[in-house]
């Protein structure tokens, strides 16, 4: 029966993903996947032989409509992000919305992401929470700081480490330099860290130590003190 799965792959350590995971990966008639040199170690690692088509920000547009195609063909089709799960600061929200427009079913299989792990460890209040994924670049970017700066509840972003440093500076002038955050880097890898403090603490940590790896930035909502 033709179906989309959306199905989450590991953000590092590779014992997280599922066995219902890896059976829809084997049993799919094809594979979209963000980079195909990324994921074919995975498949390759768990015995995944199914074939794979490159699926990404720069492309997905252009394929939907074959996609489409495709499942309206009778294919099942499974689409994974290089880390995390479909749709969350990666490609899969286009396809999903296109699948749902065509009546075709779709099923997104639980499994690893940054953000929950990162939420749950900075000790930050986790009942009501908002998740910005990346913030603008240059565009829209104080319009958004601005917007967040009276946010009261816990706020979660992905940062790049080149640009982190950046965003903390842009966390003192929006937040304030005594906000309490929690950032953490290389989530089940080898080298996972995570520095928790005010923002000038940990912006000071970070001038020292030259960041590395991917980032999941924690900032606890303000507060009527502030």
């Amino acid at each position: 029966m033709s179906k989309l799965y959306l199905v989450p792959t590991p953000i590092g350590n590779l014992e997280d993903i599922t066995l219902r995971a890896i059976r829809i990966l084997k049993e799919v008639d094809l594979i979209l996947a963000e980079d195909t040199r990324t994921s074919g170690k995975l498949l390759k690692h768990f015995e995944i032989a199914t074939p794979m088509q490159s699926h990404h920000m720069h492309n997905e547009h252009q394929m939907v409509d074959k996609i489409i195609e495709k499942l309206k063909n009778g294919q099942s089709i499974a689409i994974i992000s290089d880390a995390g799960t479909p749709g969350i600061s990666d490609p899969g929200f286009l396809l999903t919305r296109a699948c749902l427009l065509n009546d075709l079913e779709i099923e997104c299989l639980p499994g690893a992401t940054a953000l929950i792990p990162a939420l749950v460890n900075s000790g930050f209040p986790s009942d009501r929470f908002i998740f910005e994924g990346f913030l603008p670049l240059k565009k829209g970017r104080q319009t958004r700081f601005l917007q967040l700066a009276e946010e009261s509840r816990t706020m979660i972003f992905y940062e790049s480490p080149h640009k982190l440093l950046k965003t903390l500076k842009d966390f003192t002038a929006y937040f304030g330099a005594e906000r309490n955050i929690s950032v953490s880097r290389e989530l089940t890898k080898m080298y996972e860290e995570t520095v928790r403090g005010t923002v000038t603490e940990v912006t000071q940590y970070f001038e020292k130590k030259a960041p590395k790896g991917e980032f999941v930035l924690v900032v606890k909502g303000k507060t009527d003190k502030e």
